[in-house]
């Protein structure tokens, strides 16, 4: 059999190789002949992205209980109070105006989002805490003190998503713009 003959009779199937049926009870496709009999190992890229995503958290550390944030919005303030820009971040932050807090918050929400969807977990952790800290200083310029977030996270314990976004006043949507809120 010549050169072309065996090409021709390749790119038609045939060549001596049996398509094999699938192993599922009951099923009767047949599988190309160009697949692997046997289980292909995943990718390194999607081995590394599943140990990530599938390890044990650690367990929490001393001193990390979410009371910290009350704290940290206590030290914000005491800052704000004080008016120490030459020797204080938050002083000299909340100095500068609300346009500026809330930017410095919109950079860390990007940083955050960035390092989670790139998988790196502990940067992600890093960015978590900037972004937290950024958002408390929000707070203190607007006036918020954290019970009064508490106590909105509280009203929406076992409330649906769904249910507690279509309750909202339609002005929220109109001022917003945008029709991404029900």
């Amino acid at each position: 059999m010549g050169k072309d003959a065996k090409r021709r009779k390749k790119a038609n199937g045939a060549g001596g190789k049996k398509q094999r049926a699938s192993k599922r009870a009951g099923s009767t496709l047949p599988i190309p002949a160009s697949l692997p009999a046997v289980p292909v190992r995943p990718p390194k890229r999607v081995r590394r992205a599943e140990s990530r995503h599938l390890v044990p958290l650690d367990p929490p550390r001393a001193g990390s209980e979410a009371a910290i944030l009350d704290a940290l919005w206590q030290t914000v303030e005491a800052r704000r109070v004080a008016g120490d820009v030459a020797n204080s971040h938050s002083a000299r932050l909340l100095a500068r105006g609300t346009a500026k807090v809330a930017q410095k918050l919109g950079e860390e929400a990007v940083e955050c989002v960035i390092e989670a969807t790139q998988g790196h977990r502990d940067a992600t952790v890093l960015e978590s805490a900037d972004l937290l800290y950024h958002l408390v200083v929000v707070w203190v310029d607007a006036g918020i003190r954290p019970e009064e977030v508490w106590a909105e996270l509280a009203r929406r314990q076992g409330i649906s998503g769904i249910v507690e976004k279509a309750s909202r006043p339609q002005g929220i949507t109109r001022a917003a713009g945008t029709t991404k809120l029900p």
